[in-house]
């Protein structure tokens, strides 16, 4: 990254059974950067390497501080490393209260003037109306926020979250995201997010560090590796996509629709709750994406893009062609099929409509405003 500001530097390399783990990578000390991949790419072995749960040779700098250096024969044990670890499972206490489970992490904390509050996370979390319950009564997504404040109150320098949504169903997976973000607005704490679900990813995350079996396939902004061609199906391809920034400009009572601008062009997609000029994320799926070389008319697509072809990959052994088309200050991706991309003589450099229906965007098609 070579920002010159604070980083996260980890390289781990080692063998557990038949897998072998050989990756480095850098992170920015604020913000989401997520480790994505199939499972069995080595995301959960990464995590406990930084937990200090597993051991691989290697390093670890969270900032100024070294948490394992082998050449110099540093290594801290996990109690030494100040760190809040989110399960797949919340795990929380059955035999305490809510408040005690989350006081449970700040009975464990070091004394600092800059220590989260408990009132300021039961606020962020929403979670005060349950304070006196017992973990047997709650819901998933409920419990997974406890399990989130619990470890937010053990003071960490360095949160990690492991798929802790990948447990939940999607109604209950769409509540907890909305508090996720919060999280990552409101704090300056550094957040590791492990997930296979590019649409959770392309929701939360600024950064991508890409796996496949062991081994680190790219990392850099969350923009830049979406757009990358070259990277499929590592970043999947049914939910395939980029992430633009866009602005909302008006919210159209009348057909229930919010106006978006990126780049002086304008997107139109069902009504949501946001205010005139609030910036977010908004996902576009490749597969929701069609091309025209001609700008159509009287048609029920709203959103239509003048742009260039950037890159047309094919995909060897299949019916489909991936292209990405510059609209103007981002990028979309279109998955169409090879036969499409010879009738229209696509090629670089070529202009073309870059089609896209207002229904193929819901909540999970947005997210806030990338860091």
């Amino acid at each position: 990254m070579n920002s010159g500001k604070p980083l996260i530097d980890a390289a781990f390399a080692g063998r557990r059974g038949d897998f072998s783990l050989d990756v480095a990578f850098e992170a920015p000390m604020q913000g989401i950067t997520a480790l994505f991949g199939p499972s069995g790419s080595g995301k959960t072995t990464i995590l406990r390497c930084m937990a200090g749960l597993d051991r691989m040779a290697g390093h670890l700098k969270i900032g100024s501080e070294t948490w394992q250096d082998d050449t110099a024969g540093l290594f801290h044990r996990t109690h030494q490393r100040p760190i809040g670890y989110v399960f797949q499972e919340a795990s929380l206490f059955p035999h305490l209260s809510v408040r005690k489970n989350l006081t449970y992490g700040a009975r464990r904390a070091k004394p600092d003037d800059n220590a989260l509050a408990f009132d300021d996370v039961v606020g962020l979390l929403d979670v005060g109306h349950l304070l006196n319950r017992n973990p047997g009564t709650l819901s998933g997504g409920e419990r997974q926020r406890i399990a989130v404040g619990r470890a937010l109150l053990s003071q960490p320098r360095l949160l990690l979250m492991d798929e802790p949504l990948s447990a939940l169903d999607r109604q209950t997976k769409d509540e907890l995201l909305p508090y996720f973000e919060t999280l990552h607005r409101e704090l300056t704490l550094p957040i590791l997010y492990v997930s296979h679900d590019i649409a959770e990813v392309s929701q939360l995350a600024d950064r991508m560090v890409v796996l496949a079996g062991g081994r680190k396939l790219a990392e850099g902004s969350l923009v830049d590796i979406l757009e990358r061609l070259d990277l499929q199906p590592a970043t999947g391809r049914f939910e395939a996509g980029v992430v633009l920034t866009a602005t909302v400009t008006a919210q159209d009572e009348t057909y229930n629709l919010t106006r978006l601008d990126h780049q002086g062009q304008t997107f139109s997609i069902p009504v949501v709750d946001l205010q005139i000029g609030e910036e977010v994320r908004l996902r576009v799926r490749a597969r929701d994406v069609a091309l025209s070389t001609e700008r159509p008319t009287a048609m029920s697509i709203r959103n239509v893009f003048a742009g260039t072809v950037v890159e047309i990959r094919e995909e060897s052994g299949t019916a489909f062609a991936e292209t990405l088309v510059d609209i103007g200050g981002g990028r979309l991706r279109a998955r169409i099929t090879r036969e499409a991309a010879v009738d229209l003589s696509l090629q670089a450099g070529k202009p073309v409509f870059a089609l896209v229906k207002s229904i193929s965007f819901d909540r999970r098609s947005l997210g806030q405003k990338p860091t």
